[in-house]
């Protein structure tokens, strides 16, 4: 089944999701707050999240534009909100499908189920790959896996679809417009977007940027990924591996 991210401030309507999608056999984990969502998509994978829009501390339509700058999980709106030019807007901000309040459980899960199917048959689209090597750095596109020295790395979508772009151009200075239309399928966004999410990933590859093995930033110009020049230097303990 999936794993479900349910945003939802109402303690009644959340605890309600969580009983019956847990009773469908998902995996269902649940905040109330966009900040508590943004955080937790940039630290666990979901196959669906399921956003309100009446959340306490910003609004979800906001919410869904910082949640498309992190990842491309599949995202069901659930509101109370029927006005048809915002519907629109949403679907055209990012969300996969829209759900207006009240609605059933299984109207729900039928929902779901559609996304999913979209999202895998879209997954299963993808041409055959080959394994990314650079230095210590193991990547398989098609799998969505990446070791580090053989250990698994546990990164989020994007921080995959990021190291996995610049892995495949090892040496090469790529400027951050081409990293916001490419990795993020953005022509403009903020350059802190970026930072936050190459920070994460130094954080697991056990490097920092004042002593980077193998992600460069050169100001003003660019980002590179490049074997260690040093092979034999021993990396910080990295965060996010798996033996």
């Amino acid at each position: 089944m999936a794993s479900v991210l349910v945003v939802e401030d109402d303690q009644f309507v959340r605890s309600a999701l969580i009983r019956h999608l847990t009773d469908a056999s998902h995996t269902v984990r649940s905040v109330g707050t966009a900040l508590e969502a943004l955080r937790e998509v940039a630290h666990f994978r979901f196959d669906v999240v399921v956003l309100d829009l009446g959340l306490p501390d910003l609004d979800g339509s906001e919410a869904l534009k910082m949640l498309r700058g992190i990842t491309d999980v599949p995202v069901i709106i659930a509101t109370a909100r029927d006005d048809e030019t915002e519907i629109v807007r949403l679907l055209n901000d990012g969300a996969d499908d829209y759900l207006t309040k009240p609605f059933s459980v299984e109207h729900l899960s039928a929902r779901m189920a559609a996304v999913l199917r979209r999202s895998r048959a879209a997954a299963g689209e993808a041409p055959p790959s080959r394994v990314i090597q650079v230095g210590g750095l193991s990547i398989d596109p098609l799998r969505r896996q990446a070791e580090l020295d053989g250990a698994a790395l546990d990164l989020t979508r994007r921080e995959f679809d990021l190291l996995a772009f610049l892995a495949g151009r090892p040496g090469v200075v790529v400027p951050r417009k081409e990293l916001l239309a490419e990795v993020w399928q953005q022509s403009y966004g903020d350059d802190q977007t970026i930072d936050v999410h190459l920070s994460w990933l130094r954080r697991k590859l056990g490097e920092t940027a004042a002593r980077p093995r193998y992600l460069h930033t050169l100001r003003g110009v660019g980002v590179k990924l490049e074997p260690p020049s040093d092979p034999q230097e021993t990396p910080q303990t990295p965060r996010g591996t798996r033996p």
